[in-house]
């Protein structure tokens, strides 16, 4: 079903997946965080167009649930990876926020726990994919073991290494088995990330928010560049693009991931399903009830 609220909204030049889509031959030192790819407005508009747009993706996503009920297998996995301060949280509170919680799958992938190490690596985001009818996010992936492994050594090259074929041949399996694929890789400044953690550290209550281990991270990026560099390289495939998205902007990367997720839902070309029963019967039946 197409309406008005499925075209572009006229401050996108065109739909984000063409501006933030990886292309052969990107390089992540050359991503300017400070920008605002295919967006030509500004803050001020952020708030508005944010709330607008997640009325839609709010609509779209009951839909994608109602098909569920009627038999349809598909869902949506929204991918998303980055440093810490990169926003995370905030994507999944403003935008995911945004729809019926009914619908949504929330899983976070912190360090793997005894159980976890002791099976392959997939197993646990094999427990944790979206089942029917929702959108499920990841908050962190199970991209963590061909980038904190790699960085850390955690595990010889010829484990890790082959990881990413494993991960290609995963993600075609969920696409071919009917779950839309929206790989977000969020950049944020080492000068932006570290105005975030300063924040974090003047206000009590972020104290929770922050980790002392963070600043540690921060003196690995130029591994953690290679690392991303890598995984952009290796695992962004036709089936399961990645999408670059600059994250100095939070406003801006709210509304980038919002466009994103309600292309993909768009793209399931979805209606609302017919009824199994007789409407005016009923409505006979429920005015004499």
């Amino acid at each position: 079903m197409r309406n008005a609220a499925d075209a572009v909204p006229a401050l996108w030049t065109h739909e984000p997946h063409g501006h933030l889509m990886f292309r052969v031959g990107d390089k992540v030192g050359d991503i300017d965080t400070d920008a605002t790819p295919g967006f030509s407005g500004s803050k001020v508009d952020a708030p508005t167009l944010q709330a607008e747009r997640n009325v839609r993706l709010a609509e779209l996503q009951e839909m994608l649930y109602a098909n569920s009920r009627s038999g349809d297998t598909r869902s949506v996995l929204l991918v998303l990876q980055g440093m810490d301060t990169a926003g995370k949280g905030g994507i999944v509170k403003h935008v995911m926020g945004g729809a019926n919680p009914q619908g949504i799958q929330y899983r976070n992938f912190g360090k793997p726990t005894p159980e976890e190490l002791s099976h392959h690596f997939l197993w646990r985001i094999r427990k944790g994919l979206p089942t029917a009818g929702h959108i499920g996010v990841f908050d962190r992936s199970h991209y963590e073991d061909v980038l904190i492994v790699r960085v850390h050594n955690l595990v010889p090259l010829e484990v890790w290494e082959p990881r990413y074929d494993e991960i290609n041949a995963f993600e075609r399996e969920l696409v071919d088995s009917g779950t839309a694929l929206v790989k977000v890789a969020m950049f944020v400044s080492l000068n932006e990330q570290k105005k975030r953690l300063a924040e974090r550290l003047e206000r009590p209550d972020k104290y929770w928010k922050y980790n002392p281990g963070d600043i540690d991270e921060r003196l690995k990026w130029p591994l953690y560049e290679q690392a991303y560099q890598a995984m952009l390289d290796r695992t962004s495939t036709p089936q399961a693009p990645w999408h670059i998205v600059p994250c100095n902007r939070k406003w801006y990367s709210r509304l980038a991931v919002t466009e994103l997720l309600i292309e993909a839902l768009k793209r399931l070309n979805m209606s609302w399903p017919p009824p199994d029963f007789d409407v005016a019967a009923e409505k006979r039946r429920l005015a004499t009830a």
